[in-house]
């Protein structure tokens, strides 16, 4: 198939459509949630949790974060791996997990996962047997009786009980039912996932690739590998070829063609719009980190900076904090990555209103 030619600025408007931060806004969580494909959890919240972050740059101060509470009590959506996923999903990950640690020859750290588990066989099923007669348990109700400690340079050295349950968790002997504030809360995973029938492993994984493609509208068919979610989509889509950007991408087919209504919107560091740095700054030619495990002399934008989206550019950087006890949002900085027009600045100055609204925050900016 011949590659479609598109601009530098067709692609950012596929990608900004794709992650539905055009006009006009969401209203509806689950739909946003099924259509990005997933909602990466993380404890930093300096502004906000990045879950309700990512949600309230979709849906703006109509968003309750209670709404994401309900929906992962109610299990429309379920934890898997430190990401929210509509529930319907999860039986695109069963197979893989019926063949934990993989299929193949595998490589010396499968096996070393493998052999780490199998030695603590007889822990693995008292937990299994305390969940079945206890219910939905935190770690630390859970006693460490391993035979082999996990050994590790970082800080999971001797967290055995914790490794070990993400383990199960990936061969879906457990999951996650829910959380009491950041502490998670395990079952046996017959009583979490959906009883919905497992899609084969190859099945599913041209599935994930086409579900990928529909939440991020362009992307590689091969990425560097990432620790939270692929990047990359296989043969997903049809083939693409951007104007000053070497190689070929895939490109979702729904995503061609429709008019674009950009908007502004202040994005979490976590948001998939710029989670992938190396396409971010293909695309977007936008640089950016996240800069909080840096020493604060050597930050350039701030312990949390959030990306600043305007139309279909990344343009700038919101250094700001949520002072809870003070009762406000304190904006340290707004870096200009190009000089902003009357209207950008209107229109940033706008969100960041809204964002401390959302928060129920009096706004302090910088003087």
């Amino acid at each position: 198939m011949t590659p479609h030619q598109l601009s530098r600025a067709d692609a950012r408007r596929i990608a900004v459509r794709a992650q539905m931060l055009d006009e006009p806004r969401q209203t509806d969580l689950l739909d946003v949630v099924r259509r990005v494909t997933m909602l990466q959890l993380d404890p930093t919240a300096s502004v906000a949790p990045s879950a309700d972050l990512v949600a309230w740059s979709r849906l703006g101060s109509a968003y309750d974060p209670q709404q994401l509470r309900q929906a992962v009590h109610d299990r429309t959506l379920i934890e898997l791996g430190a990401i929210l996923r509509p529930a319907e999903d999860i039986a695109l990950y069963r197979a893989a997990m019926a063949d934990w640690p993989g299929t193949g020859e595998l490589k010396d750290w499968q096996v070393s996962l493998r052999d780490w588990v199998a030695a603590n066989d007889a822990t693995r099923r008292e937990i299994l047997e305390l969940l079945r007669s206890s219910g939905p348990l935190p770690s630390r109700d859970m006693p460490d009786t391993c035979a082999r400690p996990w050994q590790s340079t970082g800080w999971t050295n001797n967290k055995n009980i914790t490794k070990l349950l993400d383990l199960m968790a990936q061969r879906g002997d457990v999951a996650v039912a829910g959380r009491s504030g950041r502490e998670r809360l395990w079952d046996l995973a017959a009583r979490v996932y959906p009883d919905d029938p497992v899609v084969p492993a190859e099945q599913a994984r041209h599935i994930r690739n086409e579900r990928r493609l529909a939440g991020l509208g362009i992307a590689r068919a091969k990425a560097p590998i990432s620790p939270v979610e692929p990047a990359d989509v296989g043969d997903a889509g049809e083939p693409a070829v951007v104007d000053g950007v070497r190689g070929t991408w895939r490109v979702d087919p729904a995503h061609l063609g429709p008019s674009f209504r950009g908007r502004t919107a202040l994005l979490s560091p976590f948001d998939r719009l710029i989670h992938e740095r190396r396409r971010t700054l293909e695309l977007f030619e936008f640089d950016y980190q996240l800069e909080m495990y840096k020493p604060a002399a050597k930050r350039r934008w701030g312990y949390y900076a959030l990306p600043i989206l305007y139309g279909d550019r990344l343009v700038g950087k919101l250094d700001a904090a949520a002072d809870r006890t003070a009762g406000v949002l304190r904006v340290g900085a707004i870096h200009e990555d190009v000089p902003f027009d009357t209207a950008t600045t209107s229109a940033v100055r706008a969100e960041i209103e809204d964002l401390a609204h959302w928060l129920g925050l009096d706004l302090v900016l910088p003087r």
